[in-house]
């Protein structure tokens, strides 16, 4: 009896072992034709992925077929680092939409175009090339023309370089632009884990040019970084010099902030002279925000919490290369607490950049764990 997901994974060395292998077991799950399949696969296969895509969109059939590279991949409970490897998702969901997002320069801006006309809200699952897109300016363009959209996906890791990544849907595989689907509106839930935990109160943003705060409540921000530095203990300490962020509040009309209220932003730089503290990010005045450390243990309570009472037939993860075993002491920690907490079909890849919705937008990430819940 087959359901509506399937999931499957290899590492087979012989990569027409390794389609034959995940191809039969997502036909065993969901059968032929499904509504969407998805290819993850890692750098080393990328000169014979255009006969991988083939493969899979001759035997399996589906009607949207979808493909990126990625430095590391992900299927069920397993997460497969820097090795030879394709991970297949697939699953039925009625009335999707295949887009091809494609961004050309005029200027000193970026024109984009590809996005279907009449659409307004939804899921958008997005597969970007990272140096051909610029991912903040789509997202702001989507904005724009579907404000009510939600985008969850990544930016392919396969190759530091130009033209090194490829992403493919349907029978086109290429090297630059952006693929995706459109489910309807309820058919996703989605997850965004930051995975950061606050560090001292939040303040209001009283002094501000662009992405350098001057002051936080009244006073310089670096004395107010300080006086929290001065109160934390050692190990906290000691995560902040490895890395500092902080979290600046998506919703001002809320009572109290938690999580999921913050977009978090590394902190770049501190100006002593002027005591001021600057951010990865455009920051404005009156802003609430709140300095944040992210270390393995904040990431998995964050990521567990956020999972509670959650349930889905079927899931996609768009993970950070910065976290699996780079963050974490044992391998596949996403994967596999994301898989036994749902107990669903599951697929995604390693990223170069994570998108996903904090508050009614949404925004590039990194660090991040983005995760669609199809019900």
């Amino acid at each position: 009896m087959t359901g509506r997901f399937g999931a499957a994974v290899s590492e087979h060395p012989l990569l027409t072992h390794a389609t034959g292998e995940v191809v039969g077991q997502v036909l065993d799950q969901v059968g032929e034709a499904p509504d969407i399949a998805i290819l993850f696969a890692t750098g080393p296969t990328t000169g014979a992925l255009e006969d991988v895509c083939d493969a899979v969109r001759s035997i399996l059939a589906p009607t949207t077929f979808l493909a990126c590279t990625a430095v590391s991949i992900i299927g069920n409970q397993r997460e497969v680092e820097n090795v030879p490897a394709i991970s297949l998702w697939a699953g039925r969901i009625d009335d999707a939409t295949a887009v091809r997002l494609v961004a050309d320069r005029q200027g000193d801006g970026w024109a984009i175009s590809g996005f279907p006309a009449g659409i307004e809200r939804g899921t958008l699952v997005l597969l970007a090339d990272p140096f051909s897109v610029p991912v903040d300016g789509l997202l702001h363009h989507l904005h724009q023309i579907a404000p009510d959209l939600v985008v969850v996906g990544g930016l392919a890791s396969a190759s530091g370089v130009p033209m090194g990544n490829r992403v493919a849907l349907n029978g086109e595989l290429v090297a630059n632009g952006a693929v995706g689907v459109i489910v309807p509106e309820g058919a996703t839930r989605t997850i965004v884990s930051q995975g950061c935990r606050p560090l001292g109160d939040p303040f209001t943003v009283t002094r501000v040019q662009h992405n350098l705060i001057g002051e936080l409540g009244g006073r310089p921000a670096l004395e107010r970084l300080e006086e929290i530095m001065g109160a934390a203990d050692e190990g906290t300490r000691a995560l902040a010099k490895q890395g500092l962020h902080i979290g600046t509040v998506v919703n001002e009309q809320a009572v109290d902030f938690g999580r999921g209220d913050f977009l978090i932003r590394a902190v770049v730089g501190v100006d002593r002279d002027t005591g001021a503290v600057a951010v990865g990010d455009h920051v404005q005045l009156g802003q609430t925000v709140q300095f944040q450390i992210r270390d393995a243990a904040s990431a998995d309570e964050d990521l567990s919490k956020l999972l509670e009472g959650k349930s889905a037939a079927g899931a996609l993860l768009f993970t950070c290369n910065g976290r699996g075993t780079n963050m974490f002491a044992e391998a596949d920690h996403d994967a596999a607490l994301i898989h036994e907490a749902l107990h669903a079909p599951l697929a995604g890849m390693f990223c170069a950049g994570e998108i996903g919705p904090v508050g009614s937008r949404n925004y590039l990430h990194g660090f991040t764990a983005s995760i669609v819940l199809f019900d």
